[in-house]
């Protein structure tokens, strides 16, 4: 299931959200001016469990890896499928939050994503990148607020495609429960010398967002 766009208004236009965007998508293009330096820049900046776990003092910033592996993305369809999901459901959490308080959470719930990984696969040395921990933050928070918002969204069966309207907690909930299986399947197996999907970073943000949006979120 794709979703292309919900029926939930929103007051304000979502400028963080927005920014976001913008800025993960320069970021992209940044990287594709790099060509054979890509890597290089995936190891300084991505986050690498067994750095951050056996963190040098002499190089401290090692840490800012939490941060800075979340701007960056592995290839266009992880770039638009991320962008897609925070286009569709940022906004509203924005709304509901506020512009600042919303980036905190964006970036907290990143930074979480990331530690749940660095617990569950402490000795890789593969670069974790990508806003995906990020926008289960933004996906498990949502699905708090608008469990009943309608979605639109692409359910492509076989050679056939069809639209049509879903409320929130199904699309989410679906997608949380994909998310589980795959991680519990991925205990099973050797993957700290491998690349691939970190699921468990995708838990830990959508858990990390539902927690967090009990501080971040405005009440009248």
């Amino acid at each position: 299931m794709i979703p292309l766009r919900d029926k939930n208004p929103t007051r304000k236009f979502p400028i963080v959200t927005v920014l976001l965007i913008i800025i993960n998508v320069l970021m992209f293009f940044y990287q594709l001016s790099l060509g054979n330096r890509l890597d290089d820049l995936f190891f300084n900046y991505g986050m690498i469990p067994n750095k951050i776990v056996h963190l040098d003092f002499a190089n401290p910033l090692i840490i800012l890896t939490l941060l800075t592996s979340i701007f960056l993305h592995g290839g266009w369809l992880h770039l638009v499928g991320n962008m897609l999901y925070l286009w569709v459901f940022g906004d509203n959490v924005e709304d509901k939050m506020g512009r600042m308080r919303f980036l905190l959470f964006y970036i907290l719930c990143g930074v979480s994503a990331s530690i749940l990984h660095i617990i569950i696969e402490p000795t890789s040395m593969i670069p974790t990148i990508g806003a995906s921990g990020s926008i289960s933050g933004v996906l498990g928070a949502y699905l708090l607020m608008f469990p009943k918002a309608r979605v639109v969204t692409l359910i492509p069966i076989f050679v056939f495609i069809q639209i049509t309207e879903l409320p929130a907690f199904i699309i989410l909930g679906l997608w949380f429960i994909l998310q589980f299986i795959n991680g519990m399947i991925s205990l099973g197996y050797e993957t700290a010398g491998m690349g691939g999907v970190a699921w468990w970073a995708h838990i830990g943000g959508f858990v990390a967002g539902m927690i967090l949006l009990i501080p971040f979120r405005r009440y009248k």
